[in-house]
């Protein structure tokens, strides 16, 4: 079943970006603009050929209603993506979080008005499910995407840290 679709004319670019859940045939799409929008392409596109775990991971995605991947499109071609995912916390008295991850944007597109639809429909989204709070995390690296953000309202309230566990993970 179709999840949320909406439509943003954002005037930049020719052709209103709209916003949908992102269906299975997306996938190759949405592994490109995940190769070409990292900081180690070669080895990104190393890791994302040939696996049959992102179509397994699609799946389980899609099965859970509170995790959503959208595609962006503009003029029939999906030119952006996102990962919204609902978590319902015991702290804030149990309020719900919204997390967006894998936020990219086709190359060409950058500028254009579909990462602001993109994450106008997210917080949208996370309005409507009532949650208390949108956060995101973004790479250090990024400071490009860190000044979009905070265009948007966001700010650096904390300090992120990782621990990659396991064979294969990155």
């Amino acid at each position: 079943m179709p999840r949320a679709r909406s439509s943003y004319n954002l005037g930049v670019i020719p052709g209103p970006v709209a916003i949908r859940s992102a269906q299975r045939e997306d996938l190759p799409a949405i592994l490109a603009f995940y190769s070409e929008g990292t900081l180690n392409p070669a080895a990104e596109r190393e890791y994302l050929t040939g696996s049959s775990a992102y179509a397994q991971a699609f799946d389980a995605i899609a099965a859970d209603p509170n995790n959503h991947v959208y595609v962006a499109e503009r003029d029939g071609r999906v030119v952006g993506t996102f990962q919204l995912t609902f978590i319902r916390q015991l702290s804030y008295g149990g309020g719900l979080v919204a997390q967006v991850e894998s936020v990219f944007v086709g190359s060409e597109q950058r500028s254009g008005g579909v990462g602001a639809a993109m994450m106008q429909f997210a917080r949208a989204e996370a309005e409507r499910r009532g949650a208390f709070r949108i956060q995101l995390t973004s790479n250090i690296a990024r400071e490009r995407a860190h000044r979009f953000y905070e265009r948007l309202g966001y700010q650096a309230s904390h300090k992120g840290m990782k621990l990659y566990l396991g064979a294969g993970t990155k």
